[in-house]
């Protein structure tokens, strides 16, 4: 199954070559896609360079920076213009171990119709995390399967391989969710779907190199569309139970 990796950048050229070394390691096979977000450090220059060299590596640039969401979606569609079989969500950061995509392939190849790389399943693992890390993923989990009933441990994870398939069924130009929230919507929009998500353990690897994207808004906006999308289900909910 032809599978192609979509990494997103801002500003990583110190982390993007390592994660593309160590994905030529583990999954030689995968091609890759980036999306660069314009980065003002030269990112996107030095991953035109790469593409020059590797008939694996492709290139996308936004004009703009408009968030991890958007340049998830502008990679998808790129994707769903040729051939690929598996689709995957990766960071440029070597947070997420090329050594573990294999399994996230093989439970697509299994029937997944999205594998996500989870931290919070049995054998799963975070690394150099500070507590208050540790608390806000946790936290937003919980949040996010209390107001939408997701089902899953790990849906603001960031790893994962979509099948095909599982991509051309949603409306992907009504995401509209720019941050970490991209994750939690493209999970519940699998789930309403009536997809099969399947959690694989994965260890998580707080970035060495780089700053973090993690900021306010980004945790606003998570907040704030899931507390609407929490409304809406209840709503859905009563509306089935009175027949209306």
């Amino acid at each position: 199954m032809r599978t192609l990796v979509v990494i997103p950048t801002y500003n990583e050229i110190d982390s993007l070559p390592l994660t593309l070394e160590a994905l030529s390691t583990w999954v030689p096979e995968a091609h890759v896609l980036v999306v660069d977000d314009g980065s003002p450090d030269g990112t996107g220059d030095w991953a035109e360079r790469r593409a020059g060299d590797d008939p694996r590596v492709n290139v996308l640039h936004n004009p703009v920076k408009g968030g991890l969401g958007a340049a998830y979606i502008a990679g998808f569609h790129w994707a769903l213009e040729g051939d690929w079989d598996i689709i995957c969500e990766m960071d440029a950061d070597g947070s997420h171990r090329a050594r573990d995509l294999p399994q996230l392939l093989a439970a697509v190849r299994d029937g997944a119709d999205l594998a996500i790389g989870s931290r919070w399943v049995p054998g799963g693992a975070v690394v150099n995390w500070p507590r208050n890390r540790h608390l806000l993923s946790r936290g937003a989990n919980l949040y996010a399967n209390l107001l939408i009933g997701l089902g899953v441990n790990d849906a603001t994870a960031g790893f994962r391989a979509f099948r095909r398939e599982t991509l051309e069924s949603l409306d992907l130009d009504g995401v509209e969710s720019t941050g970490y929230c991209f994750q939690i919507d493209m999970t519940r929009r699998v789930k309403d779907a009536g997809l099969r998500i399947v959690e694989v353990p994965v260890t998580f690897v707080e970035r060495e190199l780089g700053e973090s994207k993690m900021d306010g808004d980004i945790i606003n906006e998570a907040l704030v569309r899931v507390a609407r999308w929490g409304v809406q289900r209840r709503g859905r909910q009563l509306r089935a139970l009175t027949g209306r």
